[in-house]
């Protein structure tokens, strides 16, 4: 990955984040933290 694919990466990331919480109120953080608990839940049975 090379440093201009990572730095717009990251600015489409905070770009996401920021419309989330001006605009959309979907609380992707939050949704993404519980999705992230599911999966090492998920993967921890397997272990």
């Amino acid at each position: 990955m090379t440093n201009r694919i990572a730095i717009a990466l990251a600015v489409l990331i905070v770009a996401l984040l920021l419309a989330d919480r001006l605009w959309l109120h979907l609380d992707l953080p939050v949704l993404a933290g519980r999705m992230l608990v599911e999966s090492v839940d998920y993967l921890s049975f397997w272990r």
